[in-house]
């Protein structure tokens, strides 16, 4: 029986050589089911001897028509970043608790990733954030975030200030520890615990979370996708952006930082039946119990 997808990339959390075996056995059942199967370098390195092409991540972006990724929610922020402008298609197996992003239990992996493959699944589009950060008139510092770009102030503990803009439109100056810039993906984390909203992956928007702002009266604002976000540093005070805790820049007085969508969003498959407001309940433990 043909299936889904014809080259699949096998992708596990970094330096975690206790997922291995359940690696290889998923490989195993790919192959079994007709899938040309790919390792990533890094994950290859505590794979042990294996017969499957081992390519890095750039080259499974031209080669994978999905890519299944083992490991939490970071893990899986890591790779679509780099995957999102190859279209390659992605999906989560979770080994502890579920996440927001890898939905799929190890435990039933094996069947769920079946159905995968016979074409029984949920397509999901998430956007990203391209964020730069100019100084003196230069671009000094560009990337992209699944979750957020956070401005936030660095080791002195001081507020720090700063003004916001929306489409060239002046909004506020503000003094807080920082400023979040969320996607919809992002709103159930970092800004989550900031007071932000709930935003579903559906939308096209951005979220403007203030963290511990000087005047209460600063409150999260939801703009489209569409605008353009700008942030002018003021004063001296130690400040830093950054895009998903995973890469930073140190800011400076004047400095702009200024974030838009992404070019590209990333595809993220889910198993069929999968339900965003099932999964919000688990994670944050809502009642399962119905109204009348």
């Amino acid at each position: 029986m043909a299936v889904a997808f014809q080259t699949v990339a096998l992708i596990g959390k970094y330096n975690s050589p206790g997922i291995a075996p359940q690696l290889l056995q998923l490989a195993k059942f790919l192959e079994e089911r007709g899938a040309h199967v790919l390792v990533d370098r890094l994950t290859a390195t505590y794979l042990g001897e294996q017969s499957y092409p081992v390519l890095t991540l750039e080259e499974i972006g031209g080669r994978a028509d999905l890519a299944i990724v083992m490991g939490g929610d970071g893990t899986m922020l890591n790779i679509a970043r780099t995957l999102a402008p190859h279209k390659v298609a992605l999906v989560g197996i979770n080994r502890g608790r579920l996440g927001f992003l890898t939905d799929i239990y190890s435990a039933s992996m094996l069947d769920e990733i079946g159905d995968l493959l016979s074409g029984q699944y949920v397509v999901e589009e998430r956007m990203l954030l391209a964020g730069e950060v100019v100084s003196g008139g230069r671009k000094v510092f560009e990337g992209l975030a699944f979750n957020d770009l956070v401005v936030h102030r660095g080791m002195t503990g001081n507020m720090i200030e700063f003004e916001v803009r929306i489409d060239g439109q002046f909004v506020y100056t503000q003094r807080s520890d920082g400023l979040i810039v969320a996607t919809p993906t992002g709103s159930t984390a970092y800004a989550l615990s900031a007071g932000g909203p709930i935003i579903h992956p559906r939308l096209q928007v951005m979220a403007l979370v203030p963290i511990c702002p000087h005047t209460l009266s600063n409150r999260p604002v939801v703009v489209s996708s569409d605008s353009v976000v700008e942030i002018l540093m003021h004063g001296e005070a130690d400040a830093r952006a950054h895009l998903d805790s995973h890469s930073h820049c140190d800011l400076r007085d004047s400095d702009r930082v200024v974030i838009r969508r992404g070019p590209d969003p990333i595809r993220l498959l889910h198993p069929a039946g999968h339900s965003y407001y099932h999964m919000l309940r688990e994670k944050l433990h809502w009642s399962e119990t119905p109204g009348n």
